[in-house]
């Protein structure tokens, strides 16, 4: 059932090779998303509702190295000619290689001169952004939250995320690497100097010239590994981590309200979505995903910023 559905979501997202070209702007915006040939036609859907939305921005790819010379004529004719980056160029350092890790990086290094939106091609813009539009304006990171708990709990100290998430202590493997390395933050270097929210990397806003860069990335990484091990943090999963906490100890990073915002956890349709990731878990679970691929196509078909 669930590839049924895969297909069907494909067949409707192909609709969008019919819809109007981006017109990039050179406005000190980049877009960055990280493709492949598999996630081209809904990266699309996810790039083109966002952009009609936002209207700000110029688009900057990474290529996970299966782009065909086909798919670059499609992005080319779509969006706007876009820089593609190939993903075997990118110098992780001391960081771990894949888990997109490679894109965290190479977003910290367009950050120094343009403000950076981080766009997964699993999203689907759904209506206006204006708190994506102020943060941007502003010059103030964003995140996209990881659940309502995250929304009640907001950016915390290390010792504070850990007690009120995790009041039992630090989890024991088997256990996704994430709360393996969020249950352990009391013990990290200076703990009660440092912030944390549990958010997704998925759809992420950093700042002009903000204080996060390599460095920080790479100094944050290597503290984590000790408190978790070599293993644990080559796993999926640990960029995202990283993403969270670089942004949870930026000044006026802004949490976007997760009741227009969201990770799609088959959670009730309220027609209040500004923007929904469609996690992999969920993401062919139902319909929704389908569904609101299309409104955002047939938004895309008529007239409208773009």
């Amino acid at each position: 059932m669930r590839r049924a559905r895969m297909h069907l979501h494909l067949h409707v997202a192909r609709r969008i090779l019919a819809t109007p070209p981006i017109i990039p702007r050179d406005d000190g915006v980049i877009i960055l998303s990280m493709i492949g040939t598999r996630t081209l036609i809904p990266y699309l859907v996810a790039i083109k509702s966002f952009h009609q939305q936002l209207a700000m921005g110029r688009i900057v790819l990474i290529d996970d190295g299966s782009l065909t010379e086909a798919d670059r004529r499609t992005l080319a004719r779509h969006c706007g000619t876009p820089r593609i980056i190939p993903i075997a160029g990118i110098d992780t350092g001391a960081c771990p290689r894949g888990g997109t890790w490679e894109r965290l990086l190479v977003l910290l290094d367009l950050r120094a001169d343009h403000y950076v939106v981080q766009l997964d091609s699993d999203t689907v813009t759904l209506g206006d952004v204006p708190e994506v539009r102020a943060a941007i304006t502003g010059n103030r990171g964003f995140m996209l939250l990881g659940g309502p708990d995250s929304q009640a709990l907001g950016i915390q100290t290390l010792p504070e995320f850990v007690r009120r998430k995790y009041p039992d202590g630090p989890v024991s493997a088997p256990a996704h690497m994430q709360a393996l390395i969020e249950s352990r933050y009391a013990a990290y270097p200076e703990a009660e100097c440092h912030s944390y929210v549990r958010a997704s990397s998925g759809f992420a806003g950093f700042a002009r010239g903000g204080p996060s860069d390599r460095k920080a990335a790479a100094t944050f990484s290597r503290r984590a590994e000790n408190l978790v091990g070599t293993a644990t943090w080559a796993e999926w999963g640990s960029e995202q981590v990283t993403s969270n906490f670089l942004l949870s100890n930026e000044p006026g990073t802004l949490t976007l309200p997760y009741s227009h915002y969201y990770n799609y956890w088959r959670t009730p349709v309220t027609g209040d979505e500004r923007l929904v990731h469609f996690v992999g878990t969920h993401r062919y679970s139902d319909g929704v995903y389908r569904h609101m691929t299309e409104r955002a196509i047939d938004r895309l078909t008529g007239p409208g910023p773009e």
